[in-house]
């Protein structure tokens, strides 16, 4: 099997798993390199290389690069080079080398992020409609429910019963609560115990004040209960559940891709590098077995 088949099977295999992972290609090199232009490799979360990029000149250089781009998911191109490094240039980020050959080697870094993940809580219409359209664009979909309306989400990556999502909803992610008046404060708890960076409440203004209120009164941090986006949605004007869940998918769309949600900064190590990783915050409230 070839370096190329390697690196194509265990990139599959990532993508089933919904892992993220960057693809490193060499696209120019200078002078004498052991990598040549067309080289490349496969970089995981953990910073484990398949492939080849060059030997222990590159793939410092590589790996902290590639990790950087698995947390803001931009793609980049690096410059691996002797000597003092300027990073004068916007479009290249330099690092220096300290090898003998005294080669340059520009790499472009590619992430591989999973699709986002939906978590849907309630069975409401705007519930169903929301699920069906973000599958559409791209997002895995699961869905928190009673068992006997299960039936209305056909097809989605997650079913849970009840609205315990332990694991379910990841970090990042969008958790949107759509269950129209059946276990609204419950669903909402079990939303803001998790680490979404997007939490929304398909509720009228006045509903969502007084469920926010109940939050906070028992126990709720206040900051993440004040973030839930309630009405949800972007205000188009909507009035019927389609059109409701139009603008509470472009809410998503737009909060994934101009926001972070809260976070603290962790330093992975990484052969003399440090690598700021963002990690989300998690807040739940002080009693989330209460109605």
């Amino acid at each position: 099997m070839t370096t190329g088949d390697r690196i194509d099977r265990l990139a599959e295999r990532l993508k089933d798993a919904d892992r993220p992972f960057v693809l490193a290609t060499v696209v120019r090199t200078e002078d004498m390199t052991s990598a040549k232009a067309g080289a490349k490799a496969l970089i995981d979360a953990q910073g484990d290389i398949e492939g080849w990029i060059g030997g222990g000149c590159a793939q410092p250089a590589v790996r902290k690069a590639a990790l950087q781009a698995i947390v803001d998911g931009r793609a980049r191109l690096i410059r691996v080079r002797p000597g003092e490094v300027s990073n004068n240039s916007s479009d290249i980020e330099e690092f220096e080398a300290h090898c003998h050959s005294g080669g340059t080697l520009d790499i472009f870094i590619e992430p591989v992020l999973p699709r986002p993940l939906l978590m849907v809580l309630g069975a409401s219409p705007v519930g169903q409609v929301l699920a069906r359209l973000a599958h559409e664009v791209g997002y895995r979909v699961g869905v928190a429910c009673k068992s006997e309306d299960a039936s209305l989400y056909p097809g989605v990556d997650r079913l849970i019963e009840g609205f315990e999502l332990g694991e379910a909803a990841e970090s990042g992610g969008a958790v949107v609560v759509a269950t129209q008046g059946r276990g609204d404060k419950n669903a909402l708890e079990a939303a803001l115990a998790t680490d979404a960076g997007y939490i929304a409440f398909v509720a009228s203004r006045r509903k969502a004040a007084k469920v926010k209120q109940e939050l906070v009164e028992s126990g709720c941090d206040a900051s993440r209960v004040n973030a839930i986006r309630a009405p949800a949605g972007l205000d188009i004007t909507a009035v019927t559940p389609e059109e409701v869940a139009v603008s509470i998918l472009g809410e998503m769309i737009q909060f994934r891709r101009t926001s972070l949600p809260p976070a603290k900064t962790m330093e992975l190590e990484d052969e003399g590098s440090k690598v700021l990783v963002e990690v989300v915050s998690q807040a739940s409230c002080g009693d989330p077995d209460a109605e």
